[in-house]
Order: structure tokens, then sequence, then C-alpha cells
């Protein structure tokens, strides 16, 4: 029986995809260059900012100070655009409302910036005390690395083993899997059932509901 429940974020609980995707081809239009389809950043997000840049940009404006002036421009656009059209999934209320109901603590930990994370947290899923919210920051790694997971399964004071990660990318499942947690691939999110099963999901899940089957 697990006895906390640890959340991806973009992909997981939220449906970020249009505003980072509207944000990154504002971007790609001062530059001179044409949009990206909508469906192609579900392969470019789960890595933080800076893979998302490098996998949306061709390599010449991202040399020399490119890069850094890119990621600035973005964090100025998503800081106004960053919930345009986010909205939490289908399914997502009545499933966190079933993790509180068992009395289970719940963390989000994301590869999305941190000031992004929490903000996006605070103002979309109001209604639910996350004992942990962590998001990209300085000299943390990221997922897949289990430092951030790990740290939050501290601060809940529960073992890995107890911990149920939810998360819809291979990063999710490897950060899962590293961090000794059970892997729970999302199959409404960003990416598809080989890959989650690929890279060590343990269950997979097509509607958020179905969650609490696992618990």
């Amino acid at each position: 029986m697990m006895k906390a429940v640890l959340f991806d974020l973009d992909g997981t609980l939220l449906d970020t995809l249009v505003d980072i995707a509207s944000c990154v081809n504002l971007i790609r239009a001062e530059l001179d260059l044409p949009p990206h389809p909508k469906d192609a950043y579900k392969h470019f997000v789960g890595d933080g900012l800076r893979e998302l840049l490098v996998r949306a940009f061709p390599a010449r404006v991202l040399r020399g100070p490119g890069l850094r002036a890119r990621a600035r421009r973005f964090e100025e656009l998503y800081e106004e655009h960053a919930m345009d059209e986010t909205r939490p999934y289908p399914g997502v209320a009545r499933m966190l409302d079933g993790v509180v109901r068992r009395g289970l603590p719940m963390a989000v930990v994301s590869n999305k910036p941190q000031r992004f994370t929490e903000a996006c947290v605070d103002k979309l899923l109001p209604r639910w005390r996350f004992a942990v919210v962590r998001g990209e920051r300085p000299q943390v790694p990221l997922k897949p690395d289990p430092t951030a997971p790990l740290a939050a399964a501290r601060a809940m004071k529960t073992a890995p083993r107890d911990m149920l990660y939810l998360g819809d990318t291979s990063v999710d499942m490897r950060a899962a899997r590293n961090a000794g947690m059970f892997a729970v691939g999302a199959l409404w999110g960003f990416r598809g059932e080989a890959e989650l099963r690929a890279s060590g999901a343990q269950a997979l899940i097509r509607r958020p509901g179905e969650l609490l089957a696992r618990l």
C-alpha cells in the first residue's frame, strides 16, 4: 500500500502544451523562423528549459550568448502567458480529491523552472495542499536524476519504496525507478505507451481516476 504520491506537473496534472508552444513560436517568429506544430512540443519538453530551447531552435541562433538570450525571452513571455490556455486535465481534480480522502501526502516535482512550477500549482491547483512543490533550481540536477524526488520523500518522511510516482514521459519513469519509487505512466500526457514501458513504467493508466486503484 502506498503512503504518499509524487506527481510530475506538465503532461500529468496540467496540459501546458499550448502555452509553451505559443511562447517558443513567438520567439521563432521574432527570429524569422517558421512555427513548429503544437504536437512537436510533446517531444521538446520534459528535460528543462535549456533542452526545450536546444530542441526547438537551430544551433546557429543558440551560439555564444544566443541560448541565454532565448531563455530570458522565453521567461519574459511565459511569465505573461503561462496560464492563457493551461488547465488541469479532465479527471485530475477527482483524482486529487481521492488521494486526499485516503489521507496520503502529495508532492509535485517538475523540470519546469521553480517559479513557474510554483505559480502554476498555486493558481491552477489551489484546492489541494502539496507538501512539496519542486521545480528546476540552480545546483539541483534535473530528473531523471533522483535528487529532487528523494528530497521530496525526505520532506514527507516517507520511504521511497512506499511512494507512487505518476508521470507522462521517459524522464519520469527513469526518475521514479532511480529513486526506488513505484513508477506509473500517465497515457493522457505528452508521450506514448511504448516510451513509458521501455523506460521502466511498472503500471500504466489511461485516465486520472485509475490512479486510485493503485494506492
